[in-house]
């Protein structure tokens, strides 16, 4: 079962550039998400996919001929992050300016599977563990955009199935929009709603994937969409 998703756009960026001295590395992008959508993004190192998340996080300034976005934003990093002299409930905490802080963030540590964590010091947790800390840091703040940067990239296989399952259903739960930046391609093709393909900062594929959650590789349908951005992505896949 897919997240409802709404008509109204909570992002909606026309003609967006950046550039660093020399070559566009965003080139007029374009970009436009509905409520509750899954969005994740594809290319080769260097395509611009960070330097876009940076900007639709408010980390980096870039012109655009419009420019939407919510205010309620959170990111979630390849790194987790945790400041290692806070313990594992506080460092959700951090910076929430709310009388029910306390209580938000032992929900939210719920809501990822380590409530019996919440007293840990972060260099205890495992690499998973640490990644879900960082999802409930996200998740207190009640974002509108879920800003995901490659953040399963340094788990291992396992780990990063069973964080896949998690966040698919913190995704349905709580309905935020999400961009997910990944190298993954069929990370991307399991997670989300449609996927784009970034080359030389600008858009060069959209897929809308409209398959049944879960999505398995055995499924004809889903192995076609990996195939076919593989291919997009110059990966030969008879190596």
């Amino acid at each position: 079962m897919s997240a409802a998703v709404e008509t109204k756009a909570v992002v909606d960026i026309q003609g967006l550039t950046r550039a660093f001295g020399g070559p566009p590395v965003l080139d007029g992008i374009d970009l436009t998400m509905a409520r509750g959508e899954f969005v994740a993004l594809l290319g080769r190192s260097g395509s611009g996919k960070s330097t876009l998340l940076r900007v639709l996080a408010g980390l980096d300034e870039a012109p655009a001929r419009h420019k939407v976005l919510p205010q309620r934003r959170a990111v979630v990093f390849q790194e987790p992050r945790l400041m290692p002299w806070k313990r594992v409930v506080d460092n959700v905490c951090l910076g929430v300016e709310r009388a029910d802080a306390h209580a938000a963030a032992e929900q939210v540590l719920a809501d990822v599977g380590l409530a019996h964590r919440r007293q840990a010091w972060p260099l205890t947790l495992s690499g998973g563990e640490a990644q879900r800390a960082a999802l409930a840091r996200a998740l207190i703040r009640t974002p509108e955009l879920l800003l995901l940067d490659e953040p399963f990239a340094a788990l291992d296989a396992l780990t990063r199935l069973q964080m896949h399952r998690l966040v698919a259903a913190l995704w349905q739960k709580h309905q935020p929009a999400v961009l997910l930046v990944t190298h993954d391609v069929w990370e991307a093709v399991a997670l989300a709603d449609r996927i784009l393909v970034l080359e030389r900062g600008r858009f060069v594929r959209e897929v809308q994937v409209r398959l049944p959650r879960p999505r398995l590789r055995t499924d004809p349908a889903a192995a076609a969409i990996e195939h076919d951005l593989l291919a997009r992505l110059g990966v030969d896949q008879d190596d």
